[in-house]
């Protein structure tokens, strides 16, 4: 019997935020996709608040979360926007830039691993097809 497409997503999505938290936890970064919102803001300095929830797909909580969990821990750091007074500026400290390419690397290694076992095309071939789904399946 074929496994339901959604439940193996939601397995290798737990896998992966379990591995992930126990591989970034030596550098305070944890669960909840912080390393994600890191890296946005490490390519995207001065990205609001409102934009990374956008970009990344979370809910407002899990950003409003993670921003006040990486600021805590010295990654980020937030401005006033000049053009909105409601709004602030997300930028990424030296700490944070210092970290990018052990960051990377964990990431890349962590991607590695989990595709393992697929030749480069069938990595390519499941990339499109997940990119696809998620296409067809924005967000409310």
């Amino acid at each position: 019997m074929k496994e339901p497409i959604g439940k193996l997503i939601s397995y290798l999505y737990r896998q992966n935020q379990k591995r992930l938290a126990k591989e970034l936890a030596p550098y305070g970064i944890g669960s909840g996709g912080q390393h994600s919102f890191l890296k946005s803001i490490l390519h995207d300095p001065g990205i609001t608040q409102d934009q990374l929830t956008h970009q990344l797909k979370f809910d407002k909580a899990t950003t409003a979360r993670s921003i006040k969990q990486l600021e805590q821990s010295g990654y980020i750091m937030r401005q006033p926007d000049p053009k909105d007074r409601r709004s602030q500026l997300l930028f990424p400290t030296a700490k944070a830039k210092e970290l990018l390419p052990v960051l990377q690397s964990i990431l890349d290694e962590h991607n590695r691993k989990m595709a393992n076992h697929l030749t480069p095309e069938e990595v390519d071939q499941l990339v499109y097809l997940l990119q696809k789904i998620s296409r067809d399946h924005p967000d409310e």
